[in-house]
């Protein structure tokens, strides 16, 4: 079976995980710490930054290939991989450490919400035979 649209979504986010994963490692490698944040604010936000990244990608990339492996609308693909990376973009310059109320925070999670819900809905059908 070949996967023509998630992808589209794989590539850049891939991307994005490498950048992040060299913000942490930049600020480890000057700190010579290996392990945690060493108290570090700004290590502990880019430690949360990547690690929220992983989360919510791992796990919609996951929905996507089942609902594609599946047959679903290639329309809804689109959608659901477009709300990840916008999520994704948004959601590590809103994840501050002095407020928990940043609205590109609000972006990242609503976008990554709303791209789970749409797949959960993608697989449903599926599953139904609707």
């Amino acid at each position: 079976m070949t996967f023509a649209v998630t992808p589209l979504y794989a590539l850049p986010l891939a991307v994005i995980f490498l950048i992040l994963w060299f913000r942490v490692t930049s600020v480890r490698g000057a700190m010579n710490l290996s392990f945690g944040d060493g108290g570090n604010v700004l290590l502990l936000q880019r430690i949360r930054q990547h690690g929220n990244f992983v989360e919510w990608t791992c796990f919609v990339l996951i929905l996507m290939i089942l609902a594609e492996g599946m047959g679903a609308p290639a329309l809804y693909l689109h959608i659901s991989g477009a709300l990840l990376l916008i999520g994704r973009i948004a959601h590590p310059f809103g994840l501050k450490t002095d407020t928990a109320a940043h609205p590109l925070r609000y972006v990242g999670n609503g976008t990554n919400i709303l791209a789970t819900l749409n797949l959960i809905v993608c697989l449903a059908v599926n599953i139904i035979g609707l």
